[in-house]
């Protein structure tokens, strides 16, 4: 009776791995297969200028990633914005640019995305020259969260489509805090492949440094001061950079190109 009652253990534990292991996938394939909806592609098109760029493997992989994003996160309008799918595709649409030609999965640690209708004010600490730490509210457009949230400025996320190649967009910069959360830690260092840490933390300690020394100089760059603020947002406002500014970064900061080149598996100068 022992090795019968051991012999079901072992069914029923093989049964749950199983499970666990095939059941995303199998869930995955079915989202994924199922046709792309018509008024999703015109939303896609007329957000993305540069969609019909982008050869027919690249444009198959981001609608099958927009499926899976918008079939797993539970968007929520706030302040009274009523919630379309102008909304939730946009948004999903940008964000899935960060995920093409990469093994990741759909922002594994997310689930809510809050839309506001303009930027929002949230409570904050703010570091006094005396010393003092005095309580503050700023006026945010976006801002991402490691217990699964993000909050978005719709107005903001809009100027970031219709103004795509100015080098700020809300979403690729909130999105990239996300990439940079599932390392465990948001200071710049996305989950990387082996052997690439030492090199990314050489180029871009460098490239922050760089940005700093531009900022206290008020020597023009490619990419927006905030970002040096601290690691974390460099790397986020270098990635809205590359994406809406490949080739001025290109020429300007070559091994900061090369390094989010070979992270995010594309090279947006071809969609420009």
């Amino acid at each position: 009776m022992v090795n019968i009652a051991a012999f079901y253990v072992l069914i029923i534990v093989a049964a749950i791995v199983v499970v666990a292991v095939f059941l995303p996938r199998w869930r995955r394939r079915y989202i994924q297969g199922k046709p792309f909806p018509t008024d999703w592609q015109a939303i896609v098109e007329r957000r993305l200028p540069f969609f019909h760029k982008l050869d027919t493997q690249l444009q198959q992989q981001l609608r099958g990633q927009i499926q899976m994003f918008l079939s797993r996160m539970k968007f929520y309008g706030c302040n009274g914005l009523q919630l379309t799918d102008e909304i939730r595709v946009t948004i999903a649409a940008e964000a899935c640019l960060l995920l093409l030609n990469r093994k990741t999965r759909v922002y594994p640690g997310l689930r809510y995305i809050l839309v506001y209708p303009s930027a929002f004010k949230a409570d904050g600490k703010q570091h006094n020259e005396d010393g003092t730490v005095s309580h503050v509210r700023t006026g945010l457009l976006g801002q991402s969260w490691s217990n699964g949230k993000v909050i978005l400025s719709w107005d903001d996320v809009e100027h970031g489509v219709e103004n795509f190649y100015d080098g700020t967009n809300v979403v690729l910069h909130e999105f990239a805090h996300q990439l940079d959360s599932e390392s465990g830690a948001t200071n710049g260092a996305p989950r990387l492949i082996k052997n690439s840490y030492q090199s990314w933390a050489k180029t871009l300690s460098s490239e922050f440094e760089s940005l700093n020394k531009a900022a206290e100089h008020n020597i023009k760059s490619v990419m927006d001061y905030y970002g040096a603020t601290n690691p974390a947002e460099f790397f986020a406002v270098a990635t809205e950079t590359f994406f809406e500014k490949p080739g001025q970064m290109k020429d300007t900061h070559p091994e900061l190109f090369e390094e989010l080149k070979t992270y995010y598996a594309v090279d947006p100068r071809l969609w420009q």
